[in-house]
Formats: structure tokens, sequence, C-alpha cells
């Protein structure tokens, strides 16, 4: 843009040398010479000063890498790369027969144990049944032996009952009470056993149910869907590939069909006098002569220049001589570059402030001359 000003100063210079027919002399062209040092360096100083220009843009958009949930061999592919899909639409799908197989085991054992809870509750019963038993048992044989131990003490030496006896009857006695115990365990753990439950569901069909889910959530998995509306680009999956879930390894990406950035690269000392909502324009390499007007809609508060992160690197003395520059989002006022151009075009943008604005025309003419450029030099830089 400095060549611009100076070619259009120097044009000038030969039209009023040409139609004034003012001779070429020692004094003519060193005025000249110095009027265009001193005028062009004015202007850029003020133009860059209060309506600053960067000649690197471009505009960013967000990409969906889609990584599958689930590891598996690609069947088929659904989606056409470049062609419009909506949310929910089928991109591929992954072989679902070991998935579905895990389905079917998973929801076997779940009908297996919503059967086994019933036996539960019968184990229980007959563990209470056998307690009483025991009980039963334990009680004859406790008075059985009370009776022979009475006896046996009164009786004295003309006793009826002899020591062998009373010990078997204690011997018969302490067997039922051991049999009691067992019994009274028994029941306890078929207690227990039926009574584990998780909000009134038993704690073993809980468990089996929360595999089933998991299992059916693999399964629905293997058709992979669209994330939202959008489309795919550069696609290389094909049927045959084996699909891994693994985040830094994609197989596809996808382009949500939303807002897009255009962001400009100024230097540091631009920051004085821009601000939110300030005017601005842009002009794309892609689309020479024309010319996007908008306005600034936020000015990033850190640049990664600066950036530095817990590691077991020291901070080298090289990444301090990198200046770095502000970067600028600019709001554009249609959707004009979005219609029309690919996504992450690149081009110029100059902000005008409020500042000396009406040196702004000359920004805006330099700017549209450079946007006519384009027309021969289609790199633009």
């Amino acid at each position: 843009m400095d060549l611009l000003l100076i070619l259009t100063y120097g044009a000038f210079c030969v039209f009023i040398f040409k139609v004034f027919k003012i001779p070429l002399n020692k004094w003519t062209v060193p005025t000249a010479v110095l009027g265009g040092v001193v005028l062009i360096a004015s202007l850029l100083l003020i133009m860059n000063y209060n309506h600053p220009y960067s000649r690197f843009g471009r505009e960013y958009f967000v990409t969906i890498p889609i990584t599958p949930a689930v590891r598996g061999l690609v069947i088929s592919v659904d989606v056409l790369p470049n062609t419009p899909v909506k949310e929910g639409d089928v991109l591929f799908r992954i072989d679902p027969t070991p998935f579905q197989a895990v389905v079917d085991r998973k929801k076997a054992a779940l009908i297996a144990a919503k059967q086994d809870v019933p036996q539960l509750g019968a184990t229980w019963e007959a563990a209470k049944a056998n307690v009483a038993r025991a009980t039963a048992d334990r009680d004859r044989t406790k008075s059985a032996y009370s009776r022979y131990e009475q006896g046996h003490r009164k009786g004295g030496a003309n006793s009826p009952f002899t020591d062998l006896e009373l010990d078997n009857r204690r011997q018969m006695y302490l067997s039922s009470e051991a049999q009691l115990t067992a019994a009274q365990a028994d029941e306890l753990k078929a207690r227990l056993a039926y009574e584990s439950n998780v909000d009134g569901v038993n704690t073993q069909v809980v468990a089996l149910e929360a595999d089933l889910a998991s299992a059916m959530y693999d399964l629905e998995h293997t058709i992979v869907r669209a994330p939202a509306d959008g489309m795919v680009t550069q696609m290389a999956l094909r049927p045959g590939t084996m699909a891994v879930p693994m985040p830094l390894r994609p197989v596809m990406t996808f382009i949500p069909d939303e807002e897009r950035y255009f962001a400009g690269a100024f230097w540091q000392n631009s920051i004085l006098r821009l601000k939110v909502g300030d005017e601005a324009e842009v002009v794309l390499d892609a689309a020479p002569g024309q010319v996007f007007s908008g306005k600034v809609a936020k000015i990033l508060p850190a640049m990664a220049e600066g950036e530095i992160q817990t590691n077991g690197t020291l901070l080298s003395a090289t990444q301090l001589y990198q200046s770095g520059r502000v970067i600028v989002i600019i709001d554009i006022d249609d959707d004009a570059i979005r219609k029309q151009f690919p996504a992450g075009v690149q081009g110029q943008v100059a902000v005008y402030s409020e500042h000396f604005h009406h040196i702004s025309v000359m920004r805006k003419v330099l700017l549209r001359m450079k946007g006519w450029l384009n027309y021969l030099f289609f790199d633009g830089h």
C-alpha cells in the first residue's frame, strides 16, 4: 500500500510537470521529491495510526473431527463429500455383528437374573423354614436334656439315668444348637441376597441392565451420524477401513454450517486507536475489485507468542524475539463471503477509527486499488 501511494504521487507529479510545463532543474525536482517525502510520510503516519491496515487477513471456520466411538470395520460410507447434510444424517456404518452379539448375550443374562429373583425369595422362605425346624429340634433336645439332668441330680445314686445317657442327651442338645446356628446363618445369607436392591431392583439385575445399556450404546454408535448441519470435505474414508476410536486419528472432517470469522493481524501499536464497533472493510484475493464492509467485533485479549504452559522445557530467549501481531475479528455485514467463496479465503482488511475521519477516504481508495491489483497478482502479497 505504501508503494501504491508513492506511485500515485509520482504520477501526479509527472502530470503537473507535463501540463504546466515546469522545467526540470535543481530546484523543481528536489522540491517535488522533498514535498513527496513530507506529504507521503505524514499521510502514512496519520493513516497507520488512525486507520490501520493489515495485509494478513483470513476467514476462519470451526471443524469437527469425526472419530467413531467404537472400533470396527467400515461396511458403508453413506455421505457424499462436499454435499450438505442435516444433523442426524448417516455418515458411515461400522459392522454391527460383534456388537449385536454382545447385546444378545447381555439380554439373555438379564432375563436369567430377573428369573433368579423369585428363586432368591423361595430360597429365603426355605431358609426360614429350616430355622423354624432347627429351633424346634433345639427346643426338643434341650427339654429332654433338662429332664435327664434334673432326674439324675434328684435321684443321686438311685437315679434311673446313667451318666452316659445324660452325656448323650447333652451332646444331642449341643448338636441341635449348632444346627440352629447354621440354619440362622443360611437364613441371613438368603435374606441379604433377596433384599440386596437398588431403588427396589435387585443389584444383580441393576448391574446387568447397566451392562446391557453399555452394549446397546456401542451398537447404536456403529452408525455414525452428522453432529450438526454441514458437510464433509476431502473425504478419504472407504468401506473396508478399520475405524479406531483414537482422538488424534479422525476418519473424516466435518464442517458445521455455522458462523465464520474473518480475522486480521495488525501491528501491536494499531490497537491504540482500535475499538469494538469501528468501521472496517475487507478485500479478498479471490474477489478482485469487490469490497466487503463490516465492523470490528472483537480484539482478542491474548497473543500466542506470549503463551507458556507447564512442562519440563525451559523458556528459550529466541521466543522473546518474536514480535507477534494483534488479532482483530471482523464481523462482515452480509453473508456474501460465505455464499460465494470457499471457507478460509484470504484478503486484506482496513479499520477506520473516528479520528481524522476525512483521511479515511484515502485509505479506502488505496484499499480499493489494492483490490484491483488482484486481477493481476492473485497472491495479493
